[in-house]
């Protein structure tokens, strides 16, 4: 459960290798390119920046690394950013999967997913992001379908001896996957229906019914910002989880653009790591 690399790297320029539905509103794109030679193998799950064209354009326009830092193109060139998980990274085939999640609202990156195809071609930062998983006794992983690929790949690094729970909110059965997992980590998928995610109380509720673990666990929460900043009060103030064994970050807020809550979801994080990093 290494962390993947951080070292700066700059900016990818690939292209889409082939598509595939994994479920009805859930798109693999996998990428290709020669950009993805020293692309760090160990980073399933770990956090990428997708720096798709503007309307006007059919490849994006990519930042350079000055010395100073980060270089980008004027505003009507700078490509359209978003932040997603690695699914799986293949260096041998220099494939790098991607999941999507296709949203009935519009959207920048689920219309681009949509309507991608073979030789379109994106942009690519990172990996980067903290470990979603730490040594520990036993593990709860809950997540939604934007953090349906981050729990995925921590499921496949846990030990195999491990126990512990996965919990995962979808819309209905038909989203449900296959995941490899430890058989002592139990699996459950809960069904939100039309119900708003940020209006759904089913994973906090399921996190409060489950028989606690003796030992120390580690947790991941990642998801609908409103769930995961309720799931995390709960784990900290009621059931003492320290904060150093604690990975809990919002992908997304219901009915809010990436750029809207930017600086929201940063302050969250931040209340995290700021005691983590003191009592490191």
């Amino acid at each position: 459960m290494t962390q993947a690399s951080t070292r700066r790297s700059p900016p990818r320029l690939l292209r889409v290798k082939h598509t595939c539905m994994l479920s009805p509103h859930l798109k693999r794109i996998s990428l290709t390119g020669k950009a993805l030679e020293d692309f760090p193998e160990k980073s399933e799950g770990a956090h990428i920046k997708i720096m798709l064209p503007q309307a006007h354009q059919r490849v994006p326009i990519l930042p350079t690394l000055g010395p100073t830092g980060v270089l980008w193109p004027p505003d009507r060139e700078r490509p359209i950013t978003r932040t997603y998980s690695v699914s799986r990274y293949d260096a041998a085939d220099q494939t790098l999967d991607i999941d999507f999640v296709l949203h009935t609202a519009p959207g920048p990156a689920s219309d681009w997913a949509r309507n991608a195809r073979p030789g379109d071609q994106v942009g690519i930062a990172g990996p980067g992001g903290p470990d979603r998983i730490r040594p520990a006794d036993w593990y709860l992983l809950v997540a939604d379908p934007s953090a349906l690929a981050a729990l995925a790949a921590a499921l496949r690094a846990l030990p195999v001896e491990s126990k512990g729970y996965a919990l995962i909110e979808v819309s209905d059965e038909s989203e449900v996957l296959g995941l490899e997992h430890p058989d002592g980590v139990s699996l459950r998928w809960l069904y939100r229906g039309d119900q708003l995610a940020s209006h759904s109380t089913l994973l906090l509720d399921a996190v409060k019914a489950l028989p606690w673990m003796d030992g120390l666990p580690s947790v991941m929460v990642a998801g609908e910002n409103t769930q995961v900043v309720a799931i995390r009060d709960y784990l900290l103030q009621t059931r003492n989880v320290p904060r150093t064994q604690l990975y809990a970050v919002p992908y997304w807020k219901d009915q809010h653009t990436e750029e809207s809550y930017h600086a929201e979801r940063h302050r969250i994080m931040d209340e995290l790591e700021a005691p983590r990093a003191k009592d490191a």
